[in-house]
């Protein structure tokens, strides 16, 4: 007599089976049981599919993904702060390495300034979270390993231009080769060494010339010929100036300062004197 009560349940369930099984799916969803239509309980689904793995349990927190970028920032120019822009974007938390003197001098000559002067241009950079001191120029394994366990770092980052060792091989091959290996664009137009030779073009020099008696002598104060106004390639457009600010207004009743000068061959005084007014801001 029950069987027959429940007749059209079954005749649906024939005729019907994905509408009925629709039904079914959302009852046991909702945590209700299926004794109305076959007379039998069945256990709390949702606690069944969450043993067998169908509906993990939701993760705490999204981890936070931290990416390694090095560098010699040896006269620290626009071109440094963009790349490192462009690595914090690929990550949440960017640990930047400034190579040591010794591995400069190794592989590319002498820097101009020194290690304290360097680190403190890098840190002063917003986009920066950590610094790693007297980092290899080179990604060796045991450096690697270093960084991917004891940092936490998920990729290794660099521009687009090579990066060649004394023998001609890729400084960031062990970087590519694991798969944990992130390109940046290099910015065109700018680097340490034109602006090196920007600054040797601009010296004055004593012209060299014979007196009559055949001798050479020098007539001080002459400035040698340079090639014209140095042009830059970075144009400072709107589109650029919002990429890097952080696109965020003062906060309300919040101070503001102002602070100007040339910034020629920006150095770690001119850091000095920014952090010094944002203390006296407050």
């Amino acid at each position: 007599m029950h069987y027959e009560s429940n007749s059209w349940v079954w005749e649906g369930v024939y005729y019907y089976p994905h509408l009925f099984g629709g039904l079914m799916l959302t009852a046991a969803l909702l945590g209700l049981s299926t004794s109305y239509f076959t007379g039998l309980g069945v256990p709390h689904l949702p606690f069944l599919w969450s043993d067998l793995g169908i509906f993990p349990k939701k993760k705490t927190g999204k981890k936070r993904i931290r990416v390694y970028m090095d560098g010699c920032f040896d006269l620290m120019h626009y071109g440094h702060a963009n790349a490192l822009r462009q690595a914090k974007a690929l990550g949440d938390e960017l640990v930047v390495g400034v190579v040591s003197d010794e591995e400069i001098v190794a592989n590319k000559g002498p820097p101009v300034l020194s290690m304290e002067e360097r680190l403190a241009l890098v840190s002063g950079l917003k986009w920066v979270d950590e610094v790693i001191t007297n980092a290899p120029y080179e990604i060796t394994e045991k450096f690697m390993d270093t960084l991917f366990n004891e940092h936490n770092i998920d990729y290794i980052i660099h521009g687009d231009d090579p990066c060649l060792l004394p023998d001609g091989t890729d400084a960031y091959a062990l970087a590519k080769r694991a798969g944990r290996y992130k390109q940046i664009k290099r910015t065109e137009g700018v680097s340490s060494t034109d602006i090196v030779g920007r600054i040797l073009s601009s010296v004055r020099v004593p012209e060299v010339s014979q007196d009559h008696n055949g001798s050479l002598c020098g007539e001080p104060h002459k400035e040698s010929k340079s090639k014209g106004p140095h042009v830059s390639q970075f144009l400072p457009t709107s589109r650029r100036i919002v990429q890097f600010s952080n696109g965020k207004g003062p906060a309300p009743n919040a101070r503001v300062v102002y602070i100007d000068g040339a910034f020629d061959l920006f150095h770690a005084g001119h850091v000095e004197v920014k952090f010094s007014c944002c203390v006296s801001s407050y």
